[in-house]
């Protein structure tokens, strides 16, 4: 039975080693249905198995195994086990948006770490103290309805505190050679700051991220860092600098074979040309999203390229094509339930119509015209421009009727970036979402082997609120019952371990105090952390979280505030520039 354990749990943890998470899943499964009296055995196992199904998005699997895990380990004693399987949760609570609970978390990994005197847990337990904080931070940044670098009080000390956490993690990385976690710092510490508004202090640390990823060969890391570049040379106003670094994302996703991929880095260009005035490459690349978007049946990237090239048209002063996509992202908008998309292309099917009158036949613009088109990128056919009145005519009641957003929702470029943050972001997130077998930067587990052999240490008296709060703060808040030890799935009481398990009711009682915190940390979770943005639809696989589509039209309106009607009597248009709808702010997963 003893080696029957064993010997699943080794398959099982080749099997995450070679990628195939499932497969091993099924075989620590069945290895805690064996059971074993081997409590280092049993601790490795559910370390891995909360590590496999965290890396298979089963978040609620993972965090269950992981406080198994932190339960076992401080009943034996084992000091690094508790640091660990304290990373581990803090990065799953993260990921579920319990950000308080993940800070206590990664706290007891950091104190441990220093106390232990480990530095390279110490390295991760910095690097996941600023994770926290960082996914904090672009949360509330989407709700603050901000743009970047002016942001709440709140909002920027949460991403100041990832900054200093980072800054930590890169001293101390650098101090042990460890050049793929300077690397990994780096990243994040451009995402930070871009957050915050510090845009060139971001290039600084995206070049470093670049220059560590070409040194390791990592394309993916590599195109990561050249999108950030991209990004940030958007809001420094360089977007002939911003278009290089977009075409060499480009480039990269081709070579890496990403389709999802090709087509963000082809709206981005699509975008940073429309703001250079190119508007034919721009509808060239918006053409190339398109494609790709109906190849991979993404309806909500497809939307919104048939909404980027009907503006687009409309700035090449080609009405009737730019009704054609008009209507097609208002029939796309209908079918996934857009309701702001739906009621923006109303308004400019609408707008559209009135400006070309009795000019454009409605069989004309019923079936769009991509004669002049190649799927590879062929640049659009000219169609006869509108004279300056109608031009006129057309563009201001289009910029009247759209209702304004919010400032972060006009500028939603800056909204989360990793999400390439949640495929992009590194890198820049537990190496798990990079095909890796360990949870995190912080947490990753040591092998079976390795585990068995680690002695067991004394457990401190002050970790017991720690404890609590971890192991058992779901029963206790529905029943104000302990976990207890017995009933750890695949524990084998026997004589030879019985020595090593503390009875139930030796740790000391928490205080009201833990539990007034507990439930401050529990109900403003639900309050300020886990509320997404209103009325935003799931972002499909084509679009960029770093959707600057609003800035577009800022950018444009400036350029034209000399030709413009004054509209300052409309209390929802403000002079600086045309209103965004409010579903332009698409939420991050990069």
């Amino acid at each position: 039975m003893e080696a029957s354990c064993l010997e699943l749990a080794l398959e099982g943890e080749r099997l995450c080693k070679a990628g195939d998470f499932k497969a091993g899943v099924a075989f620590f499964e069945a290895a805690v249905q064996v059971g074993t009296e081997d409590l280092q055995t049993l601790s490795a196992i559910y370390s891995q198995l909360g590590n496999a199904y965290f890396y298979l998005k089963e978040h609620a699997r993972a965090l269950q195994f992981h406080r198994h895990d932190l339960l076992l380990a401080r009943t034996i004693g084992d000091r690094m086990g508790e640091a660990k399987a304290s990373g581990n949760l803090g990065n799953t609570l993260k990921v579920l948006g319990r950000f308080d609970e993940a800070v206590v978390c990664c706290q007891r990994h950091l104190d441990i770490a220093q106390e232990q005197g480990d530095k390279v847990g110490e390295a991760r337990a910095l690097y996941n103290m600023g994770n926290v904080y960082h996914a904090k931070g672009k949360q509330l940044c989407c709700s603050a309805a901000q743009d970047p670098g002016h942001l709440p009080p709140d909002v920027r000390e949460t991403l100041r505190r990832a900054s200093a956490f980072y800054e930590r993690n890169l001293s101390l990385v650098k101090e042990l050679g460890d050049r793929a976690a300077q690397g990994r710092a780096y990243g994040n510490l451009g995402n930070t700051h871009y957050l915050l508004g510090n845009f060139a202090e971001a290039t600084t640390f995206h070049k470093e991220r670049l220059a560590i990823a070409k040194e390791f060969g990592d394309k993916a890391a590599e195109r990561r860092a050249y999108s950030n570049l991209g990004n940030a040379h958007i809001f420094l106003g360089r977007f002939d600098v911003a278009a290089e670094y977009y075409k060499k994302t480009l480039q990269l996703s081709r070579q890496l074979r990403d389709q999802a991929v090709e087509a963000q880095a082809c709206y981005s260009l699509g975008n940073t040309y429309t703001l250079l005035q190119d508007y034919e490459r721009a509808a060239e690349y918006h053409l190339r999203h398109l494609l790709i978007a109906q190849e991979l049946a993404d309806r909500v990237g497809e939307g919104r390229a048939c909404w980027s090239l009907g503006n687009t048209y409309v700035s090449m002063g080609s009405p009737a094509q730019a009704l054609t996509f008009a209507k097609k992202h208002l029939q796309i908008s209908q079918e996934i339930g857009d309701r702001n998309g739906e009621l923006t292309a109303r308004m400019n099917v609408a707008q559209l119509q009135l400006a070309l009158g009795r000019l454009t036949s409605p069989a004309a613009a019923e079936k769009p015209d991509l004669a002049g088109y190649e799927a590879q990128g062929a640049r659009p056919k000219r169609t006869q421009r509108l004279s300056a009145e109608t031009w006129d005519l057309l563009r201001l009641p289009l910029e009247r009727s759209i209702p304004r957003a919010s400032s972060s929702e006009e500028e939603c470029f800056f909204d989360l970036l990793s999400k390439f943050q949640s495929s992009r972001m590194e890198d820049q997130r537990c190496p798990l979402e990079e095909g890796q077998a360990g949870a995190a930067e912080a947490t990753a587990a040591p092998t079976l082997e390795e585990r068995v052999a680690q002695p067991s240490m004394t457990a401190s008296p002050q970790t017991e609120e720690f404890f609590d709060l971890i192991a058992s703060s779901q029963s206790r808040r529905l029943d104000d019952q302990r976990a207890s030890v017995g009933s750890l799935p695949g524990l084998r009481i026997t004589h030879n371990n019985v020595g090593h398990l503390r009875g139930d009711g030796d740790p000391q009682e928490p205080g009201d105090e833990f539990f007034n915190m507990l439930i401050k940390y529990q109900s403003s979770r639900i309050d300020d952390q886990r509320c997404p943005p209103p009325d935003v639809l799931p972002r499909g696989p084509t679009m960029p979280d770093e959707d600057f589509f609003s800035l577009i039209q800022r950018v444009q309106a400036k350029r034209m505030d000399e030709q413009r009607v004054d509209l300052a009597g409309s209390p929802e248009q403000e002079p600086s520039g045309p209103p965004e709808p409010r579903q332009q702010c698409q939420p991050g997963a990069s």
